[in-house]
């Protein structure tokens, strides 16, 4: 007869538990609220005290839900990835769905540079190097490189279709690891022009 061996039991304060309701909203109205004081103001100007008190929140509300400003700044890197996603696969045109392939392509390329330009700065406050965020490399790039491969395969291009999409997501994953002062100096609204550029000249 086999003989099995029995496993232990996980402690209960092992076991993951699914975030309580309130915690949630908790935590979803302290990243709009540090959201709104970085569109306003910039990142610079949102700190816990500075979020606890805007949110009206208590501090240590805001401790719990992040532990550090560093907790902040990388919950606040996750919700942006995920905000973006869910605009290029399910929000309006041209991003999302109703437009021709190519001008969502444009599109994409567009606001996902805006979008990197964004995450650079939420990754220097968390002090993560871009290589420990790089969307392009995680799941997230898996998904952007199929979006990009689908967009291609709708637009009729006569193309080697998952070589091109991995050349154009490369040429964006680029935008992410520029050194901030290259890309000032490039300007985010150039380096989205050329992005556009290269797309109409594959996809005319």
């Amino acid at each position: 007869m086999e003989k099995r061996t029995a496993l232990p039991l996980q402690r209960a304060q092992e076991v993951s538990r699914p975030e309580r309701s309130d915690a949630a909203r908790n935590r979803e109205s302290l990243l709009e609220t540090a959201r709104r004081i970085i569109a306003a103001e910039g990142v610079d100007a949102l700190t816990m005290d500075r979020l606890a008190a805007d949110s009206g929140l208590g501090k240590g509300t805001v401790f719990r839900r992040f532990e550090s400003k560093a907790g902040l700044f990388t919950a606040l890197l996750d919700s942006t990835e995920k905000e973006f996603q869910r605009r290029y696969i399910f929000g309006p045109p041209p991003l999302g769905p109703g437009s021709p392939p190519v001008e969502r392509l444009v599109a994409y390329g567009r606001e996902r540079i805006r979008v990197f330009d964004t995450q650079s700065d939420l990754l220097r406050e968390a002090d993560a190097p871009a290589a420990a965020f790089d969307p392009a490399a995680s799941g997230a790039g898996t998904a952007s490189e199929a979006h990009i491969a689908m967009l291609l395969r709708q637009s009729g291009a006569d193309l080697d279709v998952p070589v091109t999409a991995f050349m154009l997501l490369a040429a964006l994953r680029a935008v992410m690891v520029l050194p901030r002062d290259a890309r000032q100096r490039i300007g985010v609204a150039r380096l989205a022009d050329g992005w556009e550029s290269l797309v109409r000249s594959l996809l005319p």
